[in-house]
């Protein structure tokens, strides 16, 4: 056979195609292109994606917000799909498992990609390919914020910006399921109805109510435990000024731009707040604590507590056209590319 050869029961191509990019810019920096597939280095493995996450992470390497390591560079840190080899030393994954991950380097914008073993869990037969791409990083993040950055235990009232998005739409329903009051803002009628679907306890249209006022008027005056934002510049103050005294604001995004020139004294100012920044790699920061938070986050799943909400499939050559959909706030629920 010319083109490929089969290993166990898998097709492995001479050849594999990836979206990488040059130089940092808009969603025209982005080009197909061929490359041989790496093989893995002791402690990595090579996946075969049958699905590939899209998040707007991607976006700030792509713009260079966030640099890359180098250029020309891959794209992407989040896949599922099929192990298809496996280097030297690595004992918890074999060729043909199903897997998924969401901390891998970037690259994930490919057929296949090589990354540390430690970074990929095994699927519980009841999650597909395509649920998992779209799960990983939205989920893990609800994970780690609700669980983990302020442990929810119910009946706490708290602010959730971007509630229809991918990790919005998740932690709607978790936070339902939780017994915890999420308010979450939207920019249309059409999300808000989809927020509240997924177990909103209230929306607000931030094209057309004031944030503040309405928090203070659905809390009868008490506003918000804690305040999830990852939109950033645009929402700093207004995400403080929904906060009840000794409250805590988690930025943990930047989709207007990095929150810059802060006076810590704000913090004092607006009622001996809290501010925290975190991420995944801060938390999943072990193969023992990934693991621990995947089955927690799979376990939701399979449950029906949290249905991953897939509202746009795109072929990965069109990785370009999906991420100005994203920036355009023209998305519902998770996107995925389709190798």
């Amino acid at each position: 056979m010319t083109d490929g050869s089969f290993i166990s029961g898998l097709r492995v191509s001479n050849m594999a195609k990836r979206i990488q990019f040059a130089r940092t810019g808009g969603p025209e920096v982005l080009e197909l292109v061929d490359v041989t597939p790496a093989e893995p280095g002791p402690g990595e493995v090579r996946v075969r994606h049958q699905a590939v996450g899209l998040n707007f992470i991607d976006i700030y390497f792509r713009t260079g917000l966030y640099p890359a390591p180098a250029l020309p560079s891959g794209l992407g840190t989040e896949g599922a799909g099929v192990v298809e080899a496996v280097g030297e030393g690595v004992e918890h994954l074999a060729v043909g498992d199903r897997v998924a991950y969401a901390q891998g380097p970037l690259g994930a914008y490919a057929e296949s990609h090589v990354l540390p073993a430690e970074k990929v869990v095994t699927l519980p037969d009841g999650i597909d390919a395509e649920t998992a791409a779209a799960a990983m990083l939205k989920g893990l993040t609800v994970q780690y914020l609700l669980r983990q950055t302020y442990p929810l235990q119910g009946g706490e009232t708290i602010l959730f910006h971007a509630a229809a998005g991918g990790v919005g739409s998740i932690a709607c329903q978790w936070a339902k399921a939780l017994g915890v009051k999420l308010i979450g803002t939207v920019s249309s009628p059409e999300k808000a109805a989809l927020a509240e679907k997924n177990g909103a306890w209230a929306t607000i249209d931030t094209t057309r109510e004031d944030v503040v006022e309405r928090v203070r008027e659905l809390t009868g005056g008490a506003m918000c435990d804690v305040v999830y934002d990852s939109v950033g510049k645009d929402t700093w103050e207004t995400s403080l000024d929904c906060l009840k005294k000794r409250g805590l604001m988690v930025s943990f995004g930047n989709a207007s731009g990095p929150v810059e020139g802060v006076n810590i004294g704000i913090l004092n100012q607006k009622g001996s707040l809290f501010v925290t920044r975190p991420s995944l790699n801060g938390y999943a920061d072990t193969r023992e604590r990934l693991e621990a938070m995947a089955a927690d986050l799979f376990a939701r799943i399979e449950s029906g507590e949290v249905s991953i909400d897939i509202g746009q499939r795109y072929p990965l050559a069109e990785a370009a056209e999906a991420q100005e959909a994203l920036a355009g706030r023209k998305t519902t629920g998770s996107t995925v590319l389709i190798p």
